[in-house]
């Protein structure tokens, strides 16, 4: 846990510039008074006590100017249970394309990632809103040089069971939504999912694995158009307030014609709910995420699998891909409370729930997690904090998990 505590303290003085620039979707962000920042403190605070600054000289960042780019970078420590410690070289752009008061702040983020455990990282995330909010862009592209264990189809496999794939692989992924009404936006997108150099290492001499079985490949596509549609009056997705309502669902079709393996299609269901609960800004949030192949054979590793959402948050209590089957069912709640009077310290209590199909494409077992965390506010006018939690499920399985910003 030292070991932890230590890496938290150097997230907190090496992301700085990112937190200052992803607080909140528009000006308008449902944000404190003035007066009450004067009562608040944050990790930012601290450090500036640390350095001689005075804390109350602070300004509001989060109220960025039309028509100027916002670049902040720094090399950063991170953690997943997947990679262990990673080495984080991190930039990120915000800007308004029209009146912070009418329109949403867009932002791009660029990372290089490198993992203790040889991973290679290099994702670009981009969230682009014009005018008013009349479009919204979105991106997510990513190179992956990535060994990982994974363990097998459905919830029956055991821990003695997993060994490596390495793999090189591609995503693009490009969406343009447009507003339909107040807070509910329709469009379509392109997805690619290119898998290359893939081998299976430290497999015992006559073991058939269940990617064998399902049918192994050194390449593999997936190239399909999708339909995506999203409602959200989440005013700031780092932390949302109670009452706030978010959901998305994404329809794919892969087509051969445009280089896919096969033709296959799927549906993820993204459904979150906050309620205010219990003292001022207390929240009881409620997460489904649900991952369906409804017609075909995905390749392998593009598979519904636990921790290969946008965020890699699903399954907390169990390492990434320790799960995986052509559909998935999953369900979580926190509980957000408040610990300090001044708001620096928070507390968090989880449980979520998943189940995936086994290779006869039917939900046998139920794989449940659960856990509890510290939240420490880095930022109080974004209302950002540093989340450290502590998950287990079944059969031994835990893992401490760091985010920017809450879970969901």
């Amino acid at each position: 846990m030292n070991k932890i505590f230590i890496l938290s303290l150097l997230l907190l003085s090496t992301v700085y510039c990112k937190a200052q620039t992803t607080g909140s979707d528009s000006a308008a962000n449902n944000m404190p008074a003035t007066t009450e920042y004067k009562k608040q403190k944050d990790a930012i605070d601290i450090i500036y006590r640390i350095v001689g600054k005075d804390p109350s000289k602070r300004v509001d960042t989060t109220k960025l100017k039309q028509g100027k780019v916002y670049f902040s970078g720094s090399p950063a420590p991170a953690y997943q249970t997947q990679t262990g410690l990673e080495a984080v070289l991190t930039g990120s752009f915000a800007f308004y394309n029209g009146n912070p008061l009418t329109t949403k702040i867009s932002s791009v983020y660029v990372d290089f990632n490198y993992t203790q455990k040889s991973q290679l990282l290099l994702p670009i995330e981009s969230n682009i809103w014009s005018k008013d909010n009349k479009y919204d862009f979105i991106g997510d592209w990513r190179y992956l040089k990535y060994p990982e264990q994974i363990y097998g189809i459905g919830g029956h496999t055991t821990e003695q069971e997993a060994y490596t794939v390495d793999y090189d692989y591609l995503r693009f992924y490009q969406y343009v939504l447009r507003k339909i009404s107040n807070n509910f936006y329709g469009g379509i997108g392109v997805q690619v999912d290119r898998h290359f150099k893939i081998k299976e290492d430290s497999v015992a001499p006559g073991r058939v694995t269940d990617f064998e079985k399902y049918g192994f490949a050194k390449t593999s596509t997936s190239s399909g158009i999708s339909a995506n549609f999203l409602y959200s009056d989440v005013a700031n997705t780092l932390n949302p307030s109670g009452g706030s309502f978010y959901a998305n669902v994404i329809l794919r079709q892969n087509f051969t014609f445009l280089g896919s393996d096969e033709n296959w299609n799927s549906a993820l269901i993204d459904i979150r709910k906050y309620f205010s609960l219990g003292p001022k800004g207390n929240v009881l949030a409620l997460w489904t995420y649900d991952w369906l192949t409804l017609s075909g054979n995905p390749p392998y590793l593009d598979l519904p699998s636990n921790g290969w959402d946008t965020y890699s948050n699903t399954g907390r209590g169990y390492i990434q891909s320790r799960f995986a089957g052509k559909k998935m069912l999953y369900v979580e709640s926190e509980y957000r409370f408040g610990i300090s009077k001044n708001g620096l310290l928070g507390g968090v209590v989880f449980a979520n729930a998943e189940s995936f199909t086994e290779l006869n494409n039917k939900f046998e077992v139920l794989e449940p997690g659960a856990g509890a965390g510290i939240r420490v506010k880095f930022n109080k006018f974004s209302r950002t904090n540093v989340a450290v939690d502590y998950g287990f499920g079944k059969n031994g399985s835990h893992g401490v998990f760091i985010n920017l910003g809450e879970v969901f």
